[in-house]
């Protein structure tokens, strides 16, 4: 009879942590599902980069912190909540989002009661009543809504002062119902000072920096907030009206890319936020900033980017991104139809999409475009006409410096999203129906290698939210999915 596999120990999986000490804050990136059900099959994911800000900042101010990356490392509910529990810390904190709400709440009702519990993240700020509301949220002593590096060091300082920060949420003892903090003066919690920010210590982060093709990576941000409202995104504008657009500045950002470069030998740099690449002005000022620190000379580095601000842009703007070391630009192309792309309010057109990858890639920058297949209302024609569009990108740039790859997701919907409010108007739908994510198995029963680094996007409500069938969305998913994984192959 095999021998039962021995778990990972407490002291090998939490990150950044004094295990001499007390421990005042274990923060919680929980499992998209549960991986002692099946094992996580996706070698990498991208790190908790909002974790590691708030956890580098209460170490400056004294506090013994840690994360524990539970999605990284592929761990299953049961041990994730051993883990906390054996650290024993006098805080644990999660990250709320949409597709791991469930099982947050079930790592929070499993925590022993002695462990306040500290929430954050876009469900919560979308759904904050509700998330008070739950049993298993019972000992939640503070929930943040937005920024959290201040407050949550305040709150580690002393629970009762969420009395007097803005934006922090409890459930009243008597009355039972949402109460939020605030008083005159404490404004600047919202909108932390993005410079005076310290760098994130890389000890919180599982697989930060990481190697890529024979060279160290490390994400970053650059900017907080977004200005716009594509109707499906968390990041829309309306869905956050506490985020105040701002940007670092550019030395700031070089500065701490040198520091990765001497002290870590990294090299290569992801822009994770939207606005790196997604407003004319931020081009301009960080560019500048690049060409006079030579930052092309040594370092390759990605970004996120809007194809309506790079459609506008000059020749000789692009030509100095790629002079600047750009390797690779993101791009939310999502749908092939002009009539869906208006609908979610893209701004965009296919045609754009077209010259924007034309450009970039003549220029040899990588494009990577993100799409979304089985958006509400929309039909197998238009479907079919993302599709398509991909094929006709891979056909563009076959000969050109250049590469282009596709990355194609199954809708889902996001609670405060424009599109989230829209389908609830309906009243077709009740919120229950919307957040019953599930994992959904892309690859006929066994691990697939063209679904190997998709396995942590694979997620689905199951409703017949678009005109066009599930079965058709899926089964065009797996197609592009398995031809992109083709093209990589062949490539390399």
């Amino acid at each position: 009879m095999p021998m039962p596999q021995e778990l990972p120990r407490c002291d090998e999986l939490i990150a950044g942590a004094d295990r001499t000490r007390e421990l005042d804050a274990l923060f919680i990136n929980a499992p998209l599902r549960d991986y002692a059900q099946r094992p996580r099959v996706n070698d990498f994911t991208l790190p908790v980069l909002g974790m590691g800000y708030i956890a580098t900042y209460a170490t400056t101010r004294g506090f013994n912190v840690g994360v524990l990356d539970a999605e990284a490392h592929g761990l299953g509910i049961d041990h994730t909540a051993q883990l906390v529990n054996t650290a024993r810390p006098r805080w644990a904190g999660f990250n709320l989002l949409a597709p791991t709400y469930e099982i947050s709440a079930r790592i929070a009702a499993s925590l022993d009661p002695g462990i306040k519990i500290l929430l954050g993240g876009h469900q919560a700020k979308a759904m904050p009543a509700e998330i008070l509301g739950d049993p298993r949220m019972a000992r939640c002593e503070a929930l943040v809504l937005g920024e959290a590096e201040t407050r949550a060091v305040a709150l580690l300082d002393d629970h009762r002062r969420r009395a007097e920060l803005p934006g922090v949420m409890w459930l009243d003892p008597i009355q039972r119902k949402p109460v939020t903090g605030g008083r005159p003066g404490t404004a600047h919690h919202l909108a932390p000072d993005l410079d005076g920010l310290p760098f994130v210590d890389r000890v919180f982060l599982t697989q930060d920096p990481h190697l890529e093709n024979g060279v160290l990576e490390a994400n970053m941000v650059g900017a907080r907030g977004c200005p716009y409202n594509c109707s499906f995104c968390g990041a829309a504008v309306s869905a956050n009206p506490d985020i105040t657009i701002r940007t670092r500045d550019p030395h700031n950002i070089i500065d701490e890319m040198t520091q990765l470069r001497d002290h870590a030998g990294v090299r290569a740099f992801r822009f994770v936020d939207d606005l790196f690449l997604g407003a004319r002005r931020v081009i301009d000022q960080m560019m500048t900033a690049f060409a006079g620190e030579r930052v092309g000379a040594w370092a390759r580095w990605d970004a996120t980017g809007r194809i309506n601000v790079l459609h506008r842009a000059s020749d000789t703007t692009l030509e100095t991104l790629a002079r600047n070391g750009l390797r690779e630009v993101a791009l939310g192309i999502e749908s092939g139809s002009e009539r869906m792309l208006t609908l979610i309010d893209k701004r965009i057109t296919p045609g754009m999409a077209r010259a924007v990858v034309r450009r970039l890639t003549e220029r040899g920058i990588h494009v990577k475009g993100y799409f979304i297949l089985g958006f509400p209302g929309e039909t197998t024609t238009e479907v079919d006409a993302t599709v398509r569009l991909v094929h006709e990108l891979w056909e563009l740039t076959d000969r050109l410096p250049g590469r282009f790859r596709a990355s194609v997701f199954e809708y889902r919907p996001y609670p405060g999203t424009p599109d989230w409010h829209r389908l609830m108007a309906t009243g077709r739908y009740t919120p229950a129906q919307l957040l019953n994510y599930s994992a959904v198995d892309l690859t006929s029963g066994g691990v697939n290698e063209s679904m190997r680094e998709r396995d942590e996007f694979n997620f689905s409500v199951n409703l017949p939210l678009a005109d066009a069938p599930i079965s058709h969305i899926r089964a065009r998913l797996i197609e592009l999915a398995r031809a992109q994984h083709e093209r990589k192959a062949a490539a390399a």
